[in-house]
Protein backbone atom coordinates (compact mmCIF):
# COMPACT_ATOMS: atom_id res chain seq x y z
CA UNK A 1 0.00 0.00 0.00
CA UNK A 2 1.33 3.43 -0.93
CA UNK A 3 1.73 5.49 2.23
CA UNK A 4 0.33 8.53 0.40
CA UNK A 5 -3.05 6.78 0.58
CA UNK A 6 -2.57 5.57 4.17
CA UNK A 7 -5.67 6.39 6.27
CA UNK A 8 -4.08 7.42 9.54
CA UNK A 9 -7.46 8.02 11.21
CA UNK A 10 -8.72 4.51 10.49
CA UNK A 11 -8.85 2.53 13.75
CA UNK A 12 -5.87 0.23 14.10
CA UNK A 13 -8.05 -2.15 16.11
CA UNK A 14 -11.78 -2.88 15.86
CA UNK A 15 -13.44 -0.25 18.06
CA UNK A 16 -16.73 -2.12 18.10
CA UNK A 17 -15.26 -4.78 20.43
CA UNK A 18 -13.97 -4.45 23.96
CA UNK A 19 -10.66 -6.15 23.10
CA UNK A 20 -10.13 -3.81 20.17
CA UNK A 21 -10.75 -0.76 22.35
CA UNK A 22 -8.53 -2.25 25.08
CA UNK A 23 -5.59 -2.51 22.67
CA UNK A 24 -6.26 1.04 21.51
CA UNK A 25 -6.30 2.48 25.02
CA UNK A 26 -3.30 0.45 26.16
CA UNK A 27 -1.59 2.17 23.27
CA UNK A 28 -2.59 5.78 24.01
CA UNK A 29 -2.50 5.58 27.85
CA UNK A 30 1.12 4.41 27.75
CA UNK A 31 2.58 6.53 30.57
CA UNK A 32 5.95 6.66 28.81
CA UNK A 33 4.47 9.13 26.33
CA UNK A 34 3.72 11.58 29.15
CA UNK A 35 7.41 12.37 29.62
CA UNK A 36 8.15 13.14 25.97
CA UNK A 37 9.02 16.79 25.21
CA UNK A 38 6.50 19.02 23.46
CA UNK A 39 8.80 19.23 20.44
CA UNK A 40 8.51 15.46 19.91
CA UNK A 41 4.72 15.62 20.23
CA UNK A 42 4.55 18.50 17.77
CA UNK A 43 6.63 16.47 15.30
CA UNK A 44 4.13 13.63 15.63
CA UNK A 45 1.23 16.03 15.05
CA UNK A 46 2.94 17.43 11.95
CA UNK A 47 3.42 13.92 10.56
CA UNK A 48 -0.23 13.02 11.25
CA UNK A 49 -1.43 16.17 9.51
CA UNK A 50 0.89 15.55 6.56
CA UNK A 51 -0.50 12.06 6.21
CA UNK A 52 -4.06 13.40 6.33
CA UNK A 53 -3.13 15.79 3.53
CA UNK A 54 -1.74 12.91 1.47
CA UNK A 55 1.87 14.07 1.55
CA UNK A 56 3.83 11.58 3.66
CA UNK A 57 7.53 12.56 3.88
CA UNK A 58 9.80 10.25 1.81
CA UNK A 59 11.31 7.40 3.79
CA UNK A 60 8.52 7.31 6.37
CA UNK A 61 7.49 3.79 7.40
CA UNK A 62 4.02 2.57 8.32
CA UNK A 63 5.25 1.85 11.84
CA UNK A 64 6.42 5.45 12.19
CA UNK A 65 2.97 6.62 11.15
CA UNK A 66 1.33 4.35 13.73
CA UNK A 67 3.66 5.67 16.45
CA UNK A 68 3.00 9.29 15.44
CA UNK A 69 -0.75 8.64 15.68
CA UNK A 70 -0.22 7.05 19.10
CA UNK A 71 1.54 10.20 20.34
CA UNK A 72 -1.07 12.41 18.70
CA UNK A 73 -3.98 10.54 20.31
CA UNK A 74 -2.27 10.55 23.71
CA UNK A 75 -1.50 14.28 23.79
CA UNK A 76 -3.90 16.19 21.53
CA UNK A 77 -7.62 16.74 22.05
CA UNK A 78 -9.77 14.80 19.52
CA UNK A 79 -12.14 17.75 18.98
CA UNK A 80 -9.78 20.73 18.83
CA UNK A 81 -6.41 19.22 17.94
CA UNK A 82 -4.83 21.34 20.69
CA UNK A 83 -2.11 19.87 22.87
CA UNK A 84 -3.59 18.96 26.25
CA UNK A 85 -1.93 19.83 29.54
CA UNK A 86 0.18 16.92 30.75
CA UNK A 87 -1.70 16.33 34.03
CA UNK A 88 -5.04 16.03 32.25
CA UNK A 89 -3.89 13.46 29.69
CA UNK A 90 -4.98 9.84 30.06
CA UNK A 91 -1.32 8.87 29.66
CA UNK A 92 -0.71 10.63 33.01
CA UNK A 93 -3.48 8.73 34.81
CA UNK A 94 -1.18 5.94 36.01
CA UNK A 95 1.62 8.06 37.56
CA UNK A 96 -0.75 10.76 38.81
CA UNK A 97 -3.46 8.39 39.99
CA UNK A 98 -1.12 5.97 41.74
CA UNK A 99 0.55 8.72 43.78
CA UNK A 100 -2.69 10.35 44.90
CA UNK A 101 -4.69 7.16 45.44
CA UNK A 102 -1.85 5.52 47.34
CA UNK A 103 -1.70 8.49 49.68
CA UNK A 104 -5.50 8.52 50.15
CA UNK A 105 -5.40 4.85 51.13
CA UNK A 106 -2.45 5.36 53.46
CA UNK A 107 -3.55 8.55 55.21
CA UNK A 108 -7.19 7.84 56.00
CA UNK A 109 -7.16 7.84 59.80
CA UNK A 110 -7.17 11.57 60.67
CA UNK A 111 -9.58 14.24 59.45
CA UNK A 112 -6.86 16.72 58.34
CA UNK A 113 -5.17 14.04 56.23
CA UNK A 114 -8.51 12.99 54.72
CA UNK A 115 -9.36 16.60 53.88
CA UNK A 116 -5.97 17.30 52.28
CA UNK A 117 -5.78 14.21 50.08
CA UNK A 118 -9.41 14.40 48.99
CA UNK A 119 -8.78 18.03 47.99
CA UNK A 120 -5.69 17.01 46.02
CA UNK A 121 -7.61 14.20 44.33
CA UNK A 122 -10.55 16.38 43.33
CA UNK A 123 -8.22 19.07 42.01
CA UNK A 124 -6.57 16.40 39.88
CA UNK A 125 -9.94 15.01 38.75
CA UNK A 126 -11.28 18.46 37.88
CA UNK A 127 -8.31 19.09 35.62
CA UNK A 128 -8.66 15.67 33.98
CA UNK A 129 -12.39 16.16 33.42
CA UNK A 130 -11.90 19.62 31.95
CA UNK A 131 -9.08 18.44 29.70
CA UNK A 132 -11.10 15.50 28.34
CA UNK A 133 -14.43 17.26 27.94
CA UNK A 134 -16.29 17.44 24.65
CA UNK A 135 -14.62 20.68 23.50
CA UNK A 136 -17.50 21.57 21.19
CA UNK A 137 -19.35 22.70 24.33
CA UNK A 138 -17.38 25.57 25.94
CA UNK A 139 -17.51 26.13 29.70
CA UNK A 140 -16.91 29.46 31.45
CA UNK A 141 -14.38 30.01 34.27
CA UNK A 142 -17.29 30.59 36.67
CA UNK A 143 -18.85 27.24 35.76
CA UNK A 144 -15.48 25.54 36.20
CA UNK A 145 -15.15 27.10 39.64
CA UNK A 146 -18.66 26.03 40.70
CA UNK A 147 -18.03 22.49 39.44
CA UNK A 148 -14.72 22.27 41.27
CA UNK A 149 -16.09 23.61 44.57
CA UNK A 150 -19.19 21.39 44.40
CA UNK A 151 -17.27 18.20 43.66
CA UNK A 152 -14.61 18.93 46.27
CA UNK A 153 -17.25 19.70 48.89
CA UNK A 154 -19.07 16.46 48.06
CA UNK A 155 -15.88 14.42 48.39
CA UNK A 156 -14.90 16.08 51.65
CA UNK A 157 -18.38 15.76 53.17
CA UNK A 158 -18.54 12.09 52.22
CA UNK A 159 -15.01 11.29 53.38
CA UNK A 160 -15.12 13.22 56.65
CA UNK A 161 -18.67 12.10 57.45
CA UNK A 162 -17.92 8.44 56.82
CA UNK A 163 -14.55 8.72 58.56
CA UNK A 164 -16.28 9.88 61.73
CA UNK A 165 -19.12 7.38 61.31
CA UNK A 166 -16.75 4.42 60.96
CA UNK A 167 -14.66 5.13 64.07
CA UNK A 168 -16.34 2.19 65.77
CA UNK A 169 -16.63 0.08 62.61
CA UNK A 170 -14.23 -2.72 61.64
CA UNK A 171 -10.86 -1.34 60.43
CA UNK A 172 -11.44 -2.54 56.87
CA UNK A 173 -14.62 -0.47 56.56
CA UNK A 174 -12.66 2.68 57.39
CA UNK A 175 -10.13 1.79 54.69
CA UNK A 176 -12.93 1.81 52.12
CA UNK A 177 -14.01 5.37 52.96
CA UNK A 178 -11.68 6.94 50.32
CA UNK A 179 -13.35 4.93 47.57
CA UNK A 180 -16.83 5.97 48.70
CA UNK A 181 -15.70 9.60 48.60
CA UNK A 182 -14.10 9.23 45.17
CA UNK A 183 -17.16 7.49 43.70
CA UNK A 184 -19.62 10.06 45.06
CA UNK A 185 -17.45 12.96 43.91
CA UNK A 186 -17.18 11.52 40.39
CA UNK A 187 -20.97 11.49 40.20
CA UNK A 188 -20.88 15.25 40.82
CA UNK A 189 -17.57 16.41 39.35
CA UNK A 190 -17.96 15.10 35.81
CA UNK A 191 -21.56 16.27 35.16
CA UNK A 192 -20.79 19.66 36.72
CA UNK A 193 -17.59 20.14 34.74
CA UNK A 194 -19.47 19.24 31.55
CA UNK A 195 -22.74 20.98 32.41
CA UNK A 196 -22.81 22.95 29.16
CA UNK A 197 -23.17 19.70 27.27
CA UNK A 198 -26.19 18.77 29.38
CA UNK A 199 -27.75 22.24 29.12
CA UNK A 200 -27.14 22.88 25.42
CA UNK A 201 -26.58 19.41 24.02
CA UNK A 202 -23.58 18.07 22.10
CA UNK A 203 -23.10 17.82 18.38
CA UNK A 204 -24.37 14.60 16.83
CA UNK A 205 -23.54 13.38 13.32
CA UNK A 206 -24.46 10.62 10.92
CA UNK A 207 -22.04 7.75 10.29
CA UNK A 208 -20.18 9.84 7.71
CA UNK A 209 -19.56 12.73 10.13
CA UNK A 210 -22.23 15.08 8.75
CA UNK A 211 -23.57 17.25 11.57
CA UNK A 212 -27.25 16.70 12.34
CA UNK A 213 -27.79 18.96 15.35
CA UNK A 214 -27.28 19.08 19.12
CA UNK A 215 -28.73 16.63 21.64
CA UNK A 216 -29.03 16.88 25.42
CA UNK A 217 -29.95 13.20 25.67
CA UNK A 218 -26.78 12.24 23.85
CA UNK A 219 -24.81 14.36 26.32
CA UNK A 220 -26.43 12.64 29.29
CA UNK A 221 -25.68 9.21 27.83
CA UNK A 222 -22.05 10.07 27.12
CA UNK A 223 -21.43 11.64 30.53
CA UNK A 224 -23.11 8.72 32.33
CA UNK A 225 -20.76 6.32 30.58
CA UNK A 226 -17.75 8.44 31.55
CA UNK A 227 -18.85 8.45 35.22
CA UNK A 228 -19.18 4.65 35.19
CA UNK A 229 -15.76 4.31 33.55
CA UNK A 230 -14.05 6.58 36.09
CA UNK A 231 -15.55 4.74 39.07
CA UNK A 232 -14.61 1.41 37.52
CA UNK A 233 -11.06 2.71 36.98
CA UNK A 234 -10.63 3.38 40.70
CA UNK A 235 -12.64 0.50 42.16
CA UNK A 236 -10.26 -2.51 42.07
CA UNK A 237 -7.30 -0.69 43.59
CA UNK A 238 -9.35 1.11 46.23
CA UNK A 239 -11.44 -1.93 47.21
CA UNK A 240 -8.99 -4.84 46.89
CA UNK A 241 -5.81 -3.09 48.03
CA UNK A 242 -7.16 -2.25 51.53
CA UNK A 243 -7.91 -5.96 52.01
CA UNK A 244 -4.37 -6.86 50.95
CA UNK A 245 -2.78 -4.22 53.18
CA UNK A 246 -4.85 -5.17 56.20
CA UNK A 247 -3.62 -8.75 55.91
CA UNK A 248 -0.01 -7.79 55.21
CA UNK A 249 0.12 -5.48 58.21
CA UNK A 250 -0.40 -8.47 60.52
CA UNK A 251 3.06 -9.78 59.63
CA UNK A 252 5.99 -8.69 61.80
CA UNK A 253 8.16 -7.68 58.87
CA UNK A 254 5.46 -5.20 57.77
CA UNK A 255 5.17 -3.86 61.31
CA UNK A 256 8.90 -3.11 61.24
CA UNK A 257 8.69 -1.07 58.03
CA UNK A 258 5.67 1.12 58.65
CA UNK A 259 7.51 4.02 56.97
CA UNK A 260 7.33 2.05 53.71
CA UNK A 261 3.58 1.37 53.82
CA UNK A 262 2.84 4.52 51.84
CA UNK A 263 5.33 3.80 49.01
CA UNK A 264 4.18 0.17 48.93
CA UNK A 265 0.57 1.23 48.46
CA UNK A 266 1.54 3.73 45.77
CA UNK A 267 3.34 1.02 43.79
CA UNK A 268 0.50 -1.48 44.24
CA UNK A 269 -2.07 1.09 43.09
CA UNK A 270 0.12 1.66 40.05
CA UNK A 271 0.00 -2.06 39.27
CA UNK A 272 -3.81 -1.92 39.32
CA UNK A 273 -4.02 1.27 37.26
CA UNK A 274 -1.70 0.07 34.50
CA UNK A 275 -4.48 -2.32 33.53
CA UNK A 276 -7.55 -0.51 34.86
CA UNK A 277 -7.00 2.83 33.09
CA UNK A 278 -7.20 1.31 29.58
CA UNK A 279 -9.79 -1.27 30.68
CA UNK A 280 -12.13 1.37 32.13
CA UNK A 281 -11.69 3.63 29.09
CA UNK A 282 -12.60 0.62 26.92
CA UNK A 283 -15.93 -0.15 28.57
CA UNK A 284 -17.81 2.00 26.06
CA UNK A 285 -16.94 3.10 22.50
CA UNK A 286 -15.30 6.53 22.28
CA UNK A 287 -17.53 7.29 19.30
CA UNK A 288 -20.80 6.77 21.09
CA UNK A 289 -23.99 6.03 19.17
CA UNK A 290 -27.67 6.55 19.86
CA UNK A 291 -30.85 5.61 18.06
CA UNK A 292 -32.65 8.49 16.36
CA UNK A 293 -35.86 7.29 18.01
CA UNK A 294 -34.37 8.09 21.45
CA UNK A 295 -33.45 11.68 20.64
CA UNK A 296 -35.44 14.77 21.62
CA UNK A 297 -38.66 15.04 19.56
CA UNK A 298 -37.56 18.26 17.84
CA UNK A 299 -34.20 16.86 16.73
CA UNK A 300 -35.72 13.52 15.77
CA UNK A 301 -38.37 15.22 13.63
CA UNK A 302 -35.73 17.43 12.01
CA UNK A 303 -33.61 14.42 11.05
CA UNK A 304 -36.60 12.47 9.73
CA UNK A 305 -37.83 15.44 7.67
CA UNK A 306 -34.40 15.85 6.03
CA UNK A 307 -33.28 12.25 5.66
CA UNK A 308 -36.38 10.11 6.08
CA UNK A 309 -35.52 6.69 7.47
CA UNK A 310 -32.02 6.59 5.95
CA UNK A 311 -30.48 7.78 9.25
CA UNK A 312 -31.21 5.36 12.07
CA UNK A 313 -28.27 6.15 14.39
CA UNK A 314 -26.46 9.32 15.41
CA UNK A 315 -22.84 9.47 16.63
CA UNK A 316 -20.94 11.72 19.03
CA UNK A 317 -17.71 11.92 21.02
CA UNK A 318 -18.52 10.99 24.60
CA UNK A 319 -15.22 12.34 25.96
CA UNK A 320 -13.09 10.56 28.52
Amino acid sequence: MALSSFDIDAPRWDQSTFMGRLKHFFNITDCRTAVLPDSRLDEAKALVESCRAGSVPPGTTEEQLHYAKKLYDSAFHPDTGDRMNIIGRMSFQVPGGMAITGCMLQFYRTVPAVVFWQWVNQSFNALVNYTNRNAASPITPKQIGVAYITATSTALATAVGLNLYTKKAPPLVARWVPFAAVASANCVNIPMMRQQEILNGIAVTDENGNKLGHSQKAAVKGITQVVISRITMAAPGMIILPIIMQRLEKYKFMQRITFLHGPIQVMMVGAFLIFMVPAACSLFPQRCSMSVSKLEPELRDSIVSRYGNSVQQVYFNKGL
